[in-house]
């Protein structure tokens, strides 16, 4: 038995074991990437993966590096 998804586009059935499958077509995929391109679709959930968070934070530090000598007495 061949399960059966709905393209994120146009919701027409594709069956998992199609070429193009998530989507229907090749204008369909097209379609989903000008949204990714254009700011249509967004990721919202954060970044938790801890190595990535730290790296980012490094980068951070060097771009904005903080200058101690204001906090010696």
């Amino acid at each position: 038995m061949t399960k059966i998804l709905k393209c994120p586009i146009c919701k027409k059935a594709v069956p998992l074991d199609d070429p193009n499958m998530p989507f229907c077509s090749d204008r369909c995929r097209t379609i989903d990437l000008g949204k990714w391109a254009s700011g249509d679709y967004k990721i919202s959930s954060p970044i938790l993966d801890p190595d990535l968070l730290e790296e980012l934070e490094h980068a951070e530090q060097q771009r904005h590096p903080v200058d101690e000598t204001k906090w010696k007495n």
